[in-house]
């Protein structure tokens, strides 16, 4: 049967589930969004932790790549796998691969925390295991939405879906904050926390959950997912890739391996969609886009996690490298400062996801999650005029409106988007949503390193070269510490580290230098100072950037059109 065809029929409504297992399905699912979510970003406070504990140097130019596939693998992985394990889920059962998810995840993190090997060993296992983590994650949340829709009436699914929604945010910030407390203990204490919680939840999956959508055995579309994983694969390595130094340059987008990856990236892309054409099966249903409501929201979601996927490290790298050391916080403290300094963004979301996807239910997603887009793009306006060396409470309260106009976008698209499919496909739809999500993320973080990096190489070597002379430091060894590739300066910033004793370090130029001038060029303030020229200029580019997509997220969001008028047994589905 057609893709066309099967779209165009009406299937049989199941059974709706009871009342209970509606509350089962949403916590169940609600910790394991959190849970996957956090686990994305609990690793990025707590790198420097993790590094010092493997005896590696994160800022080492030939480690740098140790440090971006850290940061980048698990995201990689959850953009490539969500579509095709929504896709199965549609065949064989949502619940039972997304319970299946709950177990791999939580086996990777035991492996995690007994990382037996030292230095770049030891990086390569916390790699190899963050990617099966990444997959057990994508289970998880390739199927969540989909369960959700199958256990909740129409008329509730936006606050489920919305309640979903600021799980899996409350969860990205959360492990800011939990990253920082954990590993100021114990660096394997990042991963030793989700054993028992992963654990209790996939019992309870396993003993309380059931499938109560419809699933429709077929066969597995082989080339079409060789070809999009492949393909999509190549292009977030290529990016990855891109961002490390090469033959001199600053960043490497024209070395031959990035630009082969990226090429062969797109070909497997556009030949992954002629394939999808000509199936009977196809791993995406493309005939879905004929929805409009499913293609608006799509685009819309898309726009905003490319204006939104990098932000999160950006504000990382204003607070800890460079507000806060210029207000006296120690460079060792400022990871666990920087995620309480950012809890205003969440408290946004929390307050205004589930709001607005309970009131979506009544009155429509487009006019909330159009405003919502309008509101996130004006934050970005707002953070655009700060000065460097802001007040707090203007930052907090930009920072509120941004997590305010996410939540009212989030939970009323991802409603408009799961109740637009026919019932048979909410585990694909559910896949593909979250790899629009998921793969803007990951272009975000790539496009807005790349763009903070230019804005960096621009200023930031002659600013340094001034300044570590002005210090003493003689012109020779100045130069050549100011032309070392300005992304270790980014990821310093980012991590919470002072980056100049690192870079001075084996010339012997401290040791030559007078206590006052020592303290001055490894203190609190020298760095911060020489980034923030450069940074800003940056900041300029990147959030000018954001504001364009999020009006492009507006316009896509406001031709999703009206929601179909509902009869009472359509709102019982």
């Amino acid at each position: 049967m057609s893709s066309t065809s099967t779209l165009q029929s009406t299937s049989p409504t199941p059974e709706a589930p009871d009342d209970g297992y509606r509350w089962v399905a949403l916590s169940n699912t609600t910790a394991a969004v959190f849970m996957s979510a956090l686990d994305g970003s609990i690793v990025i406070i707590s790198l420097p932790a993790i590094f010092r504990g493997i005896g590696l140097d994160p800022l080492a130019s030939e480690n740098i790549g140790y440090l971006l596939w850290m940061i980048m693998g698990y995201r990689l992985v959850q953009a490539v796998a969500v579509t095709t394990l929504g896709r199965l889920g549609d065949m064989f059962g949502r619940v039972r691969i997304y319970n299946a998810g709950f177990a791999v995840f939580t086996v990777a993190s035991i492996l995690l925390s007994f990382d037996p090997f030292h230095a770049s060993a030891a990086a390569t296992w916390l790699i190899a295991w963050r990617v099966l983590q990444a997959l057990g994650g994508s289970m998880l949340t390739g199927n969540s939405a989909a369960i959700l829709t199958d256990a909740f009436p129409a008329d509730r699914r936006g606050f489920a879906l919305g309640l979903n929604q600021v799980a899996a945010l409350a969860g990205q910030l959360s492990g800011l904050v939990l990253g920082g407390l954990l590993a100021a203990w114990d660096w394997r204490a990042v991963f030793w926390v989700n054993v028992p919680v992963g654990v209790f939840f996939t019992l309870w999956a396993y003993l309380k959950l059931r499938d109560s959508g419809e699933r429709h055995p077929g066969r597995i579309d082989w080339w079409g997912n060789a070809t999009f994983a492949i393909g999509l694969s190549a292009v977030l390595v290529a990016i990855t890739i891109g961002l490390q130094p090469h033959g001199g340059h600053t960043m490497g987008w024209t070395a031959p391996t990035t630009v082969a990856l990226l090429v062969s990236g797109v070909v497997l892309l556009v030949a992954f969609f002629v394939i999808e054409k000509r199936v009977a099966e196809p791993m995406i249903e493309l005939g879905l886009f004929k929805i409009r409501a499913f293609a608006a929201g799509n685009g819309a979601a898309l726009c905003a996690s490319l204006a939104q996927g990098g932000l999160q490290f950006i504000l990382i790298i204003w607070l800890q490298g460079i507000w806060l050391p210029l207000h006296g916080y120690d460079y060792a403290d400022t990871p666990l400062w920087a995620g309480i300094f950012m809890l205003p963004l969440t408290l946004g979301f929390f307050v205004s996801g589930p709001l607005t996807g309970a009131m979506s239910d009544r009155f429509g997603a487009r006019g909330f999650s159009t405003v919502g887009m309008v509101l996130f793009g004006s934050s970005f306006v707002g953070l655009l005029f700060l000065p460097i060396t802001f007040s707090y409470w203007a930052f907090a309260l930009l920072i509120a409106l941004n997590g305010v106009g996410t939540g009212m976008f989030a939970a009323p698209n991802t409603s408009s988007i799961m109740s637009s499919v026919p019932a048979r496909y909410r585990g694909v739809a559910s896949g593909m949503r979250a790899t629009f999500q998921n793969s803007g993320t990951a272009l975000s973080i790539g496009v807005f390193f790349s763009l903070m990096v230019v804005g960096l190489s621009a200023n930031l070597p002659e600013a340094m070269s001034a300044g570590l002379q002005q210090q003493g430091v003689s012109p020779g060894v100045a130069t050549d510490v100011a032309n070392l590739p300005p992304v270790s300066s980014l990821f310093s910033a980012m991590l919470g580290v002072n980056p100049i004793d690192h870079l001075l370090a084996g010339t012997g130029t401290l040791d030559a230098l007078t206590a006052t001038q020592r303290d001055h060029l490894t203190g609190h303030s020298f760095f911060p100072d020489l980034l923030s020229g450069p940074f800003h200029d940056g900041l300029v580019v990147v959030f000018a950037a954001s504001i364009a997509l999020s009006i492009c997220a507006a316009v896509a969001s406001a031709l999703r059109g009206k929601p179909p008028q509902r009869s009472v047994a359509s709102s019982r589905e």
